[in-house]
């Protein structure tokens, strides 16, 4: 498993727009911890009491050579492949820590955060821009969009974060999710899915979660 997750944040113009947010100029990252982590068939995606959860489907870069300094040239040289993941944000607590400049690890954070389908080779997508990404809730697209609507490539992306922190064999880089996220709630079950080349492209992976409230723990309260 990953040593790091470092989710890139708003890196498709039209989502930042539907947040509000500004387009970044270069791109930032935040952590999330590995134990976030949930496959199928590993149960359920678990929604914290008080929360509001979002779905933000993603395309994951999974490293499989270290290093610092990476060269956007040499950049697709430290891939080991890909992964179709789900970045679970609680967007009512993540409105209040960015209101008050506070880190985002509480909202990023909770148990089963990450769902994550299986380990794609480099070698299926030759061409990472054509990627299709989908999410449905209850059977209705929500998130439909291309790979090509990032603001910032993943060369860019791997070059930027390894100027500021060694990449390790294993690290999984989230690459940000186009537009149409928004909530969940619990008896809903959502399905993920990788499509590739392009959105009506051969289904490389796909992968499908029921939503409960989570028992005990941490409860957001306003």
């Amino acid at each position: 498993m990953s040593s790091f997750i470092v989710a890139i944040g708003r890196n498709y113009a039209a989502h930042a727009k539907e947040l509000g947010n500004a387009v970044p100029k270069e791109p930032f990252f935040f952590l999330k911890p590995t134990s976030s982590y949930i496959q199928p068939g590993e149960g359920v995606v678990e929604l914290p009491r008080g929360t509001v959860v979002h779905h933000e489907v993603e395309l994951g870069v999974v490293i499989g050579k270290p290093g610092r300094d990476i060269t956007p040239d040499a950049a697709f040289d430290h891939v080991a492949g890909y992964a179709l993941a789900v970045d679970m944000t609680a967007r009512n607590i993540q409105d209040v820590v960015k209101a008050k400049g506070l880190p985002w690890s509480t909202a990023k954070g909770f148990d089963t955060f990450t769902p994550i389908g299986p380990f794609i080779p480099k070698s299926s997508i030759p061409d990472p821009t054509r990627v299709g990404l989908h999410f449905s809730l209850d059977g209705q697209v929500k998130q439909s969009g291309l790979t090509n609507g990032m603001i910032f490539p993943i060369p860019q992306l791997i070059a930027f974060v390894s100027s500021i922190m060694r990449l390790e064999e294993g690290d999984l880089l989230l690459t940000g999710t186009p537009p149409g996220v928004g909530p969940l709630n619990p008896g809903q079950t959502f399905k993920a899915t990788l499509t590739y080349p392009e959105l009506d492209g051969p289904i490389l992976s796909s992968f499908s979660f029921p939503c409960q409230t989570r028992e005990g723990g941490y409860e957001f309260k306003a």
